[in-house]
């Protein structure tokens, strides 16, 4: 058996991604519609006419900002501690802090999102 390259699946999977991109894009090029006409030029074709302000005056409440925030949190937390978890028993002392260390870190968004009221639902 011959030994290859230990990255060179992650190449093969990173050209089949692009080759599907690419395929896609050709392919949407070459089989999709080309008319043009004034209703695809206009912002909205759903035929809803822009206003100037959003519906109630234009201000959207802070929680919205505030839950999106958190979901990004512990996303980024999950996406951080999953491998950890994994390799529990093959890490060391310093993997260990390391980890630790992220989690007091990720924590500040979580108290401030708290201390804001944005895990209270009216």
């Amino acid at each position: 058996m011959t030994e290859y390259h230990p990255y060179l699946p992650v190449l093969m999977f990173f050209a089949l991604g692009i080759g599907f991109a690419a395929v896609s894009l050709l392919g949407g090029v070459l089989v999709g519609r080309r008319t043009y006409n004034r209703a695809k030029a206009e912002p909205y074709e759903c035929g809803i006419q822009p206003t100037p302000q959003a519906h109630g005056g234009g201000k959207i409440p802070v929680k919205y900002y505030l839950t999106a925030m958190l979901f990004i949190v512990f996303d980024v937390e999950v996406l951080f501690l999953y491998p950890f978890a994994v390799a529990f028993d093959q890490v060391g002392l310093f993997s260990v802090v390391a980890m630790i260390l992220f989690l007091v870190v990720v924590s500040v968004p979580f108290v401030y999102e708290w201390s804001r009221g944005g895990l209270e639902w009216d």
